[in-house]
Protein backbone atom coordinates (compact mmCIF):
# COMPACT_ATOMS: atom_id res chain seq x y z
CA UNK A 1 0.00 0.00 0.00
CA UNK A 2 1.36 3.49 -0.74
CA UNK A 3 1.21 6.13 1.43
CA UNK A 4 1.04 9.74 -0.36
CA UNK A 5 2.01 13.25 1.60
CA UNK A 6 1.34 16.60 0.08
CA UNK A 7 4.36 18.66 0.96
CA UNK A 8 4.86 20.17 3.52
CA UNK A 9 3.69 18.16 6.18
CA UNK A 10 4.09 17.83 9.68
CA UNK A 11 5.32 14.54 9.25
CA UNK A 12 8.10 15.66 7.49
CA UNK A 13 10.89 17.77 8.80
CA UNK A 14 12.51 20.44 6.67
CA UNK A 15 15.98 21.59 7.99
CA UNK A 16 18.51 24.07 6.94
CA UNK A 17 15.93 26.42 5.30
CA UNK A 18 14.59 29.38 7.08
CA UNK A 19 11.83 30.29 5.00
CA UNK A 20 9.24 27.76 2.71
CA UNK A 21 8.43 29.60 -0.15
CA UNK A 22 4.35 28.29 -1.77
CA UNK A 23 4.96 28.33 -5.10
CA UNK A 24 2.18 27.07 -7.77
CA UNK A 25 4.01 23.58 -8.46
CA UNK A 26 4.71 23.14 -4.75
CA UNK A 27 6.75 25.04 -1.67
CA UNK A 28 10.56 25.87 -2.55
CA UNK A 29 12.74 26.53 0.63
CA UNK A 30 14.93 29.28 0.37
CA UNK A 31 17.85 29.36 3.10
CA UNK A 32 17.00 33.27 4.65
CA UNK A 33 13.55 34.17 6.27
CA UNK A 34 10.51 35.22 3.89
CA UNK A 35 11.25 38.78 5.24
CA UNK A 36 14.87 39.47 3.85
CA UNK A 37 14.20 38.87 0.68
CA UNK A 38 12.46 42.55 -0.57
CA UNK A 39 16.02 43.45 0.72
CA UNK A 40 18.31 41.39 -1.58
CA UNK A 41 18.29 43.70 -4.37
CA UNK A 42 20.96 41.52 -5.63
CA UNK A 43 20.10 38.92 -8.27
CA UNK A 44 22.84 36.54 -7.54
CA UNK A 45 22.09 36.72 -3.60
CA UNK A 46 18.27 35.96 -4.45
CA UNK A 47 19.45 32.93 -6.45
CA UNK A 48 21.81 31.78 -4.32
CA UNK A 49 19.79 31.60 -1.26
CA UNK A 50 16.81 29.70 -2.81
CA UNK A 51 19.75 26.92 -3.69
CA UNK A 52 19.41 23.69 -1.22
CA UNK A 53 22.37 23.37 0.07
CA UNK A 54 22.65 21.51 3.58
CA UNK A 55 18.57 21.54 2.81
CA UNK A 56 17.20 18.31 4.19
CA UNK A 57 14.00 16.08 4.72
CA UNK A 58 13.89 14.12 7.92
CA UNK A 59 10.99 11.51 8.43
CA UNK A 60 10.60 8.31 10.77
CA UNK A 61 8.92 4.87 8.77
CA UNK A 62 9.42 1.43 8.58
CA UNK A 63 8.99 1.64 4.57
CA UNK A 64 11.70 0.08 2.39
CA UNK A 65 11.10 2.48 -0.71
CA UNK A 66 10.32 6.77 -0.81
CA UNK A 67 9.42 8.57 -3.77
CA UNK A 68 10.18 12.32 -3.49
CA UNK A 69 8.25 13.94 -6.36
CA UNK A 70 10.13 17.54 -7.39
CA UNK A 71 10.62 19.79 -9.70
CA UNK A 72 14.64 21.03 -9.85
CA UNK A 73 15.72 24.30 -11.53
CA UNK A 74 19.59 23.79 -12.59
CA UNK A 75 21.93 26.49 -13.30
CA UNK A 76 24.32 26.63 -16.18
CA UNK A 77 27.59 28.09 -15.66
CA UNK A 78 30.22 29.10 -18.14
CA UNK A 79 31.65 25.54 -17.37
CA UNK A 80 28.79 23.40 -18.13
CA UNK A 81 25.51 22.36 -16.37
CA UNK A 82 26.38 22.17 -12.34
CA UNK A 83 26.05 18.43 -10.63
CA UNK A 84 22.45 18.21 -8.89
CA UNK A 85 21.63 14.92 -6.70
CA UNK A 86 19.62 13.96 -3.77
CA UNK A 87 21.26 11.91 -0.97
CA UNK A 88 19.72 9.62 1.24
CA UNK A 89 20.90 9.18 4.71
CA UNK A 90 19.91 6.35 7.68
CA UNK A 91 21.56 7.49 11.39
CA UNK A 92 24.35 9.94 9.44
CA UNK A 93 25.19 6.90 6.89
CA UNK A 94 24.76 7.91 3.65
CA UNK A 95 23.26 4.57 1.62
CA UNK A 96 22.12 5.82 -1.67
CA UNK A 97 22.22 8.75 -4.12
CA UNK A 98 20.13 9.58 -7.46
CA UNK A 99 21.08 12.23 -10.08
CA UNK A 100 18.60 14.79 -10.54
CA UNK A 101 17.12 13.78 -14.46
CA UNK A 102 14.92 16.50 -15.30
CA UNK A 103 13.37 20.28 -14.77
CA UNK A 104 14.26 23.59 -15.17
CA UNK A 105 17.77 24.71 -16.77
CA UNK A 106 18.79 27.93 -16.01
CA UNK A 107 21.24 29.48 -18.47
CA UNK A 108 23.03 32.35 -16.07
CA UNK A 109 24.84 33.82 -18.90
CA UNK A 110 22.03 34.79 -20.76
CA UNK A 111 19.06 34.71 -18.15
CA UNK A 112 17.10 32.17 -19.99
CA UNK A 113 15.00 29.99 -18.58
CA UNK A 114 14.66 26.63 -20.36
CA UNK A 115 11.12 24.87 -18.72
CA UNK A 116 11.21 20.79 -18.18
CA UNK A 117 8.86 18.83 -15.97
CA UNK A 118 8.86 17.59 -12.67
CA UNK A 119 10.09 14.60 -11.60
CA UNK A 120 10.23 11.76 -9.28
CA UNK A 121 13.37 10.44 -7.62
CA UNK A 122 13.13 7.31 -5.80
CA UNK A 123 15.01 5.77 -2.80
CA UNK A 124 14.35 1.39 -2.82
CA UNK A 125 15.74 -0.98 -0.90
CA UNK A 126 16.12 0.76 2.75
CA UNK A 127 17.28 -1.03 5.55
CA UNK A 128 14.03 -2.73 7.48
CA UNK A 129 13.06 -2.07 10.12
CA UNK A 130 11.84 1.45 11.84
CA UNK A 131 14.70 4.69 11.52
CA UNK A 132 15.25 7.98 10.75
CA UNK A 133 16.01 9.22 7.45
CA UNK A 134 16.76 12.19 5.84
CA UNK A 135 17.09 12.91 2.26
CA UNK A 136 19.43 15.84 1.31
CA UNK A 137 18.32 17.99 -1.05
CA UNK A 138 21.02 18.91 -4.61
CA UNK A 139 23.38 22.18 -2.84
CA UNK A 140 23.46 23.63 -6.48
CA UNK A 141 20.11 23.56 -7.17
CA UNK A 142 16.82 25.15 -6.78
CA UNK A 143 13.78 22.33 -5.49
CA UNK A 144 10.09 22.94 -5.09
CA UNK A 145 9.40 19.98 -2.58
CA UNK A 146 5.65 18.12 -4.27
CA UNK A 147 4.98 14.81 -2.72
CA UNK A 148 6.38 12.06 -0.78
CA UNK A 149 5.26 7.76 -1.47
CA UNK A 150 6.20 5.50 0.98
CA UNK A 151 5.60 1.91 1.17
CA UNK A 152 4.84 2.22 5.08
CA UNK A 153 3.00 4.81 7.29
CA UNK A 154 5.18 7.90 7.97
CA UNK A 155 5.49 8.88 11.61
CA UNK A 156 5.85 11.58 13.50
CA UNK A 157 9.92 12.36 13.29
CA UNK A 158 12.25 12.50 15.64
CA UNK A 159 14.21 15.75 15.85
CA UNK A 160 17.84 16.04 15.12
CA UNK A 161 19.92 14.29 17.76
CA UNK A 162 23.00 16.53 17.20
CA UNK A 163 23.30 20.35 18.79
CA UNK A 164 22.37 22.98 16.11
CA UNK A 165 25.38 24.34 14.21
CA UNK A 166 24.44 27.74 11.90
CA UNK A 167 27.09 27.81 9.34
CA UNK A 168 28.33 31.23 7.26
CA UNK A 169 30.23 31.63 4.41
CA UNK A 170 30.79 31.91 0.72
CA UNK A 171 31.38 29.84 -2.31
CA UNK A 172 33.66 27.99 -0.73
CA UNK A 173 30.75 26.91 2.17
CA UNK A 174 28.00 26.60 -0.74
CA UNK A 175 30.32 23.93 -2.32
CA UNK A 176 29.25 24.26 -6.23
CA UNK A 177 32.25 21.99 -6.64
CA UNK A 178 31.24 19.27 -4.38
CA UNK A 179 29.41 16.49 -6.61
CA UNK A 180 26.69 15.87 -4.34
CA UNK A 181 25.18 17.37 -1.29
CA UNK A 182 26.54 15.22 1.11
CA UNK A 183 30.18 16.10 0.00
CA UNK A 184 29.97 19.45 0.88
CA UNK A 185 33.09 20.44 3.53
CA UNK A 186 29.81 21.69 6.24
CA UNK A 187 27.93 18.63 5.41
CA UNK A 188 30.67 15.90 5.76
CA UNK A 189 31.69 18.12 9.52
CA UNK A 190 28.10 17.84 10.51
CA UNK A 191 27.33 13.73 9.69
CA UNK A 192 30.84 13.34 11.13
CA UNK A 193 29.89 14.81 14.23
CA UNK A 194 26.13 14.20 13.93
CA UNK A 195 25.74 18.39 14.39
CA UNK A 196 22.17 19.81 13.16
CA UNK A 197 23.46 22.20 10.15
CA UNK A 198 21.70 25.06 8.66
CA UNK A 199 24.26 25.91 5.78
CA UNK A 200 24.30 29.60 5.21
CA UNK A 201 27.03 29.36 2.82
CA UNK A 202 26.40 32.13 -0.24
CA UNK A 203 28.40 31.50 -3.41
CA UNK A 204 29.82 35.20 -4.11
CA UNK A 205 27.55 36.62 -1.81
CA UNK A 206 29.38 36.56 1.43
CA UNK A 207 29.51 40.50 2.16
CA UNK A 208 28.54 40.45 5.58
CA UNK A 209 24.94 41.56 4.64
CA UNK A 210 23.08 42.67 7.95
CA UNK A 211 19.80 41.07 7.06
CA UNK A 212 21.87 37.87 7.15
CA UNK A 213 22.91 38.57 10.90
CA UNK A 214 19.76 38.93 11.93
CA UNK A 215 18.36 35.78 10.12
CA UNK A 216 21.24 34.18 12.60
CA UNK A 217 20.33 36.08 15.54
CA UNK A 218 16.85 34.45 15.25
CA UNK A 219 17.31 30.72 14.56
CA UNK A 220 17.99 28.49 16.65
CA UNK A 221 22.07 27.81 17.16
CA UNK A 222 24.30 25.98 19.92
CA UNK A 223 27.39 26.74 17.35
CA UNK A 224 27.48 29.80 15.38
CA UNK A 225 30.58 29.62 12.75
CA UNK A 226 31.33 32.31 10.30
CA UNK A 227 33.65 32.39 7.26
CA UNK A 228 34.91 35.97 6.32
CA UNK A 229 36.65 38.05 4.11
CA UNK A 230 37.22 36.48 0.62
CA UNK A 231 34.26 37.67 -1.04
CA UNK A 232 35.09 41.19 0.41
CA UNK A 233 38.62 41.09 -0.60
CA UNK A 234 37.61 39.01 -3.63
CA UNK A 235 35.17 41.81 -4.95
CA UNK A 236 37.33 44.93 -3.21
CA UNK A 237 33.59 45.55 -1.74
CA UNK A 238 35.27 47.29 1.62
CA UNK A 239 38.50 48.97 3.08
CA UNK A 240 39.69 48.19 6.12
CA UNK A 241 37.77 51.18 7.42
CA UNK A 242 34.57 49.88 6.71
CA UNK A 243 35.35 46.09 6.99
CA UNK A 244 36.07 46.50 11.08
CA UNK A 245 32.62 47.87 12.14
CA UNK A 246 30.87 45.58 9.69
CA UNK A 247 32.18 42.61 11.47
CA UNK A 248 31.51 44.37 14.74
CA UNK A 249 28.09 44.52 13.64
CA UNK A 250 27.53 41.81 12.47
CA UNK A 251 28.64 39.89 16.04
CA UNK A 252 26.82 42.66 17.87
CA UNK A 253 23.61 41.47 16.12
CA UNK A 254 24.33 38.07 16.33
CA UNK A 255 25.13 38.47 19.84
CA UNK A 256 21.73 39.84 20.59
CA UNK A 257 20.32 36.62 20.02
CA UNK A 258 22.56 34.07 20.95
CA UNK A 259 24.55 35.92 24.25
CA UNK A 260 26.57 33.04 25.46
CA UNK A 261 26.50 30.64 22.15
CA UNK A 262 29.93 29.92 20.93
CA UNK A 263 30.69 31.81 17.74
CA UNK A 264 33.87 31.01 15.63
CA UNK A 265 35.22 33.57 13.48
CA UNK A 266 37.33 31.63 10.59
CA UNK A 267 39.09 33.69 8.42
CA UNK A 268 39.92 33.24 4.90
CA UNK A 269 41.17 29.97 3.27
CA UNK A 270 44.64 30.03 1.05
CA UNK A 271 44.33 31.53 -2.37
CA UNK A 272 47.70 32.64 -3.29
CA UNK A 273 47.04 35.57 -5.86
CA UNK A 274 44.84 37.45 -3.04
CA UNK A 275 47.31 36.81 0.30
CA UNK A 276 49.06 39.95 -0.93
CA UNK A 277 47.42 41.76 -3.17
CA UNK A 278 43.80 43.46 -2.89
CA UNK A 279 40.96 42.39 -5.44
CA UNK A 280 39.12 42.87 -7.36
CA UNK A 281 38.85 39.65 -9.38
CA UNK A 282 37.56 37.70 -12.39
CA UNK A 283 38.14 34.73 -14.10
CA UNK A 284 40.43 34.15 -16.66
CA UNK A 285 38.27 32.32 -19.83
CA UNK A 286 41.42 31.28 -21.48
CA UNK A 287 42.72 29.36 -18.08
CA UNK A 288 39.75 28.57 -16.17
CA UNK A 289 41.96 30.15 -13.31
CA UNK A 290 41.11 33.63 -11.18
CA UNK A 291 42.91 36.02 -12.32
CA UNK A 292 43.67 39.68 -9.80
CA UNK A 293 42.83 43.15 -11.37
CA UNK A 294 44.39 45.09 -8.11
CA UNK A 295 42.79 48.07 -6.41
CA UNK A 296 45.14 51.04 -5.02
CA UNK A 297 44.39 53.27 -1.82
CA UNK A 298 44.80 53.21 1.68
CA UNK A 299 43.20 50.46 3.49
CA UNK A 300 42.64 48.10 0.41
CA UNK A 301 42.05 44.62 1.91
CA UNK A 302 43.93 41.54 1.34
CA UNK A 303 43.44 38.44 3.03
CA UNK A 304 46.60 38.15 5.02
CA UNK A 305 45.24 41.46 6.31
CA UNK A 306 42.16 40.30 6.84
CA UNK A 307 43.25 37.34 8.87
CA UNK A 308 45.14 40.12 11.39
CA UNK A 309 41.65 42.33 11.87
CA UNK A 310 39.98 39.28 12.11
CA UNK A 311 41.93 37.85 15.21
CA UNK A 312 42.20 41.55 16.37
CA UNK A 313 38.91 41.87 16.58
CA UNK A 314 38.07 38.44 18.98
CA UNK A 315 40.68 40.17 21.20
CA UNK A 316 39.38 43.39 21.55
CA UNK A 317 36.26 41.80 22.31
CA UNK A 318 37.15 39.76 25.02
CA UNK A 319 34.49 37.63 24.54
CA UNK A 320 35.10 34.60 26.35
CA UNK A 321 32.29 32.46 23.63
CA UNK A 322 34.04 34.01 20.33
CA UNK A 323 36.94 32.63 18.89
CA UNK A 324 39.23 32.81 16.21
CA UNK A 325 40.45 29.72 13.51
CA UNK A 326 43.23 30.76 10.92
CA UNK A 327 41.07 28.82 7.58
CA UNK A 328 44.80 27.72 6.26
CA UNK A 329 43.75 25.30 8.76
CA UNK A 330 41.04 23.90 7.12
CA UNK A 331 42.78 24.39 3.74
CA UNK A 332 46.35 25.25 3.35
CA UNK A 333 49.00 27.02 1.23
CA UNK A 334 50.54 23.86 0.71
CA UNK A 335 47.35 22.48 -1.13
CA UNK A 336 47.16 24.93 -4.22
CA UNK A 337 47.02 21.75 -6.63
CA UNK A 338 43.76 21.04 -5.11
CA UNK A 339 42.13 24.30 -6.51
CA UNK A 340 41.36 23.92 -9.86
CA UNK A 341 40.92 27.63 -10.67
CA UNK A 342 43.32 28.91 -7.60
CA UNK A 343 40.22 29.47 -4.94
CA UNK A 344 37.64 26.95 -5.03
CA UNK A 345 38.16 23.31 -3.29
CA UNK A 346 38.27 20.29 -5.60
CA UNK A 347 35.83 17.47 -4.24
CA UNK A 348 38.63 15.64 -2.64
CA UNK A 349 39.54 19.14 -0.82
CA UNK A 350 36.52 19.37 0.27
CA UNK A 351 36.33 16.21 1.86
CA UNK A 352 39.51 17.25 3.78
CA UNK A 353 38.51 20.43 4.88
CA UNK A 354 34.74 18.89 6.12
CA UNK A 355 37.00 15.83 8.13
CA UNK A 356 39.32 19.11 9.75
CA UNK A 357 36.42 21.42 10.29
CA UNK A 358 34.63 18.34 12.40
CA UNK A 359 37.97 18.12 14.63
CA UNK A 360 38.90 21.91 14.82
CA UNK A 361 35.42 23.47 14.06
CA UNK A 362 32.71 21.66 15.49
CA UNK A 363 33.25 18.75 17.68
CA UNK A 364 35.46 21.16 20.63
CA UNK A 365 32.30 23.11 21.20
CA UNK A 366 29.21 20.86 20.85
Amino acid sequence: MTHRLALPDDRVTILGALDLERTPRGVRPRRLPAWTRPRLSDGLMDLVVSQTAGVRLRLRTSARSLALGVHVTVPVLPEGLLPASFDLAVGGTVLARVPAKAGDVLHLAESRLVPGPAETVRFDDLPAGEKDVEIWLPHSATVELRTLDADAPLLLPTPPPGAAWVHYGSSISHGLEAPAPTLVWPAVAALATGAALTNLGFAGSAMLDPEVARAIRDAPADLVTLKAGINLVGEASMRERTFVPAVHGFLDTIREGHPRTPIVLVSPTSFAELETTSGPVTLDPETGRKRVLGSAGTGALTLSGVRTLLAKIVDLREDPALHYLDGRELLGPDEAAALPDGLHPDPAAHLRMGERAARLLVAPRL
